[in-house]
This record gives C-alpha cells, structure tokens and sequence, in this order.
C-alpha cells in the first residue's frame, strides 16, 4: 500500500477520515473550504518550482534549492498534522537518497512560517506511523466519529452527521 502525505495529515485530524479517503469516499472535490485552500495554494510562491509528484505517492507543495521542502497551508488550526507531513515527505525523499533534513509550513494567509527540523528520532515515529496507517486502513469498518469542533468545517461532515 502506497501511503501518501494527506494520509499521514488525515491520520492526525481524524482515523475515520482517513478510513474514508483511503476507501475511495472521497467528498473533498465538493468541499468550498479545499477548493479555498487549493486557491491559496496555487496563488502563493509563484516563482518556485511547485507541485512536484514523486512516484505518484508524495505531492511536494514546494521544493527550493533541492534541500528545502515547503508545505503550504490554509490554517495552523491542525499543526501537528502539517508537521508529521511535511516529515514524511523529507523521510520519503531521505529513503530516495535525497539529504534533506528541513522544511518550511507556510500560511500564506496568516502570514506565518513555522520551521521544520528532521531528527533521527522522526524516522522512528514515522515508521510506527505507517504502521497504524495500515492497520487503520485495513480495518472493515471506519473507525467511530471524533465529536470534536473541527468535524463542522470537514469535507466529511455530512456524511459522519447527517
């Protein structure tokens, strides 16, 4: 199974949206909040090298210089989310021998960057990560709603409460 960068995100916001995308129900093309995040997206950093896909499994927002990754979001509302991303996207291009050890979260419309250090230690964690990615997605039915404020303004909403 090939895991992908919103993989590792959804892993972060919500297991059951996770079980969903990966399950092909996937309600995001219809959503106005990602079409606004994907406008953000395309309008920001226009001189850089951008959307740079890797084996079809990692979707590289921006890539500068070769050694430094940027990931650019709508909202810090979900960070850790943001940051386990863009790390697996330096451990995906370390494991194709490309030394890259630092990364960039941008919100362009917050004006706010957050620096990103990959350690030793991240390697680890994501292993285990990929590890209950698997077995979340192998699992037959999607695991329970989360009940939390930021279900209202998902993709999925509907489907987990209407």
């Amino acid at each position: 199974m090939k895991i992908t960068g919103n993989m590792i995100n959804y892993y972060y916001v919500c297991n059951r949206k996770l079980w969903l995308f990966t399950h092909n129900l996937g309600f995001e093309n219809e959503s106005s909040r990602v079409q606004i995040g994907k406008l953000i997206d395309e309008d920001s950093y226009s001189k850089n090298e951008k959307h740079v896909m890797i084996d079809y499994v990692v979707n590289i927002d921006m890539i500068k210089d070769w050694n430094i990754l940027h990931e650019i979001k709508k909202s810090n509302s979900i960070e850790e989310a943001a940051e386990w991303q863009l790390k697996y996207y330096i451990y995906y291009l370390r494991n194709k021998g490309i030394d890259i050890r630092k990364g960039i979260i941008d919100y362009p419309s917050i004006k706010k960057r957050i620096e990103i250090i990959y350690t030793d230690e991240d390697e680890n964690k994501i292993e285990e990560l990929l590890h209950r990615i698997r077995n979340i997605v192998n699992l037959k039915h999607a695991p329970k709603r989360i009940d939390d404020k930021i279900c209202r303004s998902c993709a999925y909403y509907e489907y987990c409460y209407i």
